[in-house]
């Protein structure tokens, strides 16, 4: 986070005083480094160098247009679940061969625009999935390339909702199902086969759960080949952690370093789709502290942002950390952050020993760039925030603040009812 740091007692993003970003744009609004994350990028695509490999960046993640194209022009490409996804990657110039599109619930309309764009591959979860592609691909006399999501059981050892490669999980295909589903890719005659691939979770720390993966994945490789079906691309998804807390995730390097050596015996692609990793550190949500209300216990401290604006407390329990803007040599007191939304579970924070906040001042909610703005809603008919990005000493607004007006765009009043 050190793109996110305190000169003089005052918190800046780069060069630039957070203050003065919000003094021109308003509260609440998310904040992002250029150089963030652009090294965090380059992390990446330099451990897996002398490897041929495609970073495909995880939309789901952020899917802020001016971020996005920052990725794709220092050659990143995408990891998409959604034709959405996939228009705002095409939109930000990713190549279409750089992007591979996964999720279990594609459309038909989605598939098509798909193919029509030509991406590298498909991820498919199910074999009624893989024979709708085969049928949508004839119609349009095109091959769909794709790879099939299969899931290793292998636990990764992070929240439930974001554990994605146990057999309970509904992504993938169970791994000891995984011939006879690539046996039945080979007969559809629209269809063409060119990879494997596995994402088992979210917010791992270790390595040890992608290496048991990555075997498992190898040995299925393997074994493919002697069934005459040639793998070039294993596409070994994403899910490293970051620091919010206590947590200390390995550096891309270091899963480089342990996976690299396991590719010796094979000539693949290697396709990874981290997410979080990219994008989680290089971006903050700043939001105003509104009023407080005293409880025999603790304190609760009223801000302006909320859990449609910042969902993850409220939805997992997720840490965040809590840093005034200008930091105060007040008594610390046991406090929750708490926004205006209708719901007990509207929290940024909670049993924080925070040194005591005064109304009108400013917090930042860290480590709020990968799933802040993207899971962000108009919940209680609130709009939503504006997003900035900040290179040097200059800073953009990436995405105005929506108004009022907004709220009712796309809707009608019927006949009857004027």
């Amino acid at each position: 986070m050190h793109d996110f740091k305190y000169i003089k007692s005052e918190l800046y993003a780069e060069d630039v005083p957070v203050k003065k970003i919000v003094e021109a744009v308003g509260s609440p609004v998310y904040i992002y480094s250029h150089n963030t994350f652009l090294r965090h990028f380059n992390a990446y695509n330099d451990a897996f160098n002398g490897q041929p490999h495609t970073i495909c960046f995880a939309l789901k993640a952020n899917s802020n247009p001016a971020v996005l194209r920052l990725l794709a022009k220092n050659g990143c490409g995408a990891d998409v679940v959604s034709g959405g996804e996939l228009y705002l990657a095409r939109k930000a110039g990713v190549p279409v061969k750089k992007i591979v599109y996964a999720g279990v619930g594609k459309t038909e309309d989605e598939i098509v625009q798909a193919l029509k764009a030509r991406i590298l591959m498909f991820n498919i979860e199910s074999s009624d999935e893989m024979i709708a592609i085969n049928e949508i691909a004839g119609k349009l006399k095109t091959k769909a390339p794709i790879a099939l999501r299969v899931n290793p059981d292998i636990d990764p050892k992070t929240h439930p909702y974001i554990s994605t490669g146990l057999k309970e999980s509904k992504f993938g295909i169970p791994i000891e199902n995984a011939i006879e589903h690539y046996k039945l890719a080979r007969k559809l005659p629209n269809l063409e086969i060119l990879g494997i691939h596995k994402h088992i979770g979210s917010q791992i720390t270790t390595i040890q759960p992608f290496i048991d993966a990555l075997k498992k994945i190898i040995l299925l490789a393997q074994t493919l080949k002697t069934h005459g079906i040639d793998i070039k691309h294993l596409d070994i998804g994403g899910g490293l952690g970051i620091p919010y807390h206590n947590e200390h995730p390995p550096h891309p390097k270091e899963l480089s370093n342990a996976v690299l050596p396991m590719l010796e015996s094979g000539n693949f692609n290697l396709i990874l789709e981290p997410g979080r990793s990219i994008a989680g550190n290089a971006g903050i949500f700043v939001t105003k502290v509104l009023y407080q209300k005293q409880h025999p216990e603790k304190e609760f401290v009223i801000v302006d942002g909320g859990m449609n604006d910042l969902l993850r407390p409220s939805l997992y329990n997720a840490y965040h950390g809590v840093l005034p803007i200008r930091k105060n040599n007040r008594k610390k007191v046991l406090s929750d952050i708490v926004g205006p939304i209708c719901e007990s579970g509207d929290f940024l924070a909670t049993n924080r020993e925070l040194n005591r906040l005064s109304n009108g001042e400013l917090i930042a909610v860290m480590s709020s760039g990968a799933y802040g703005f993207t899971m962000s809603s108009n919940y209680n008919s609130r709009p939503r925030v504006a997003e900035v990005m900040v290179k040097g000493r200059n800073f953009y607004i990436v995405r105005e603040r929506e108004q009022y007006k907004d709220l009712i765009k796309g809707s009608k009043i019927p006949d009857f009812l004027k």
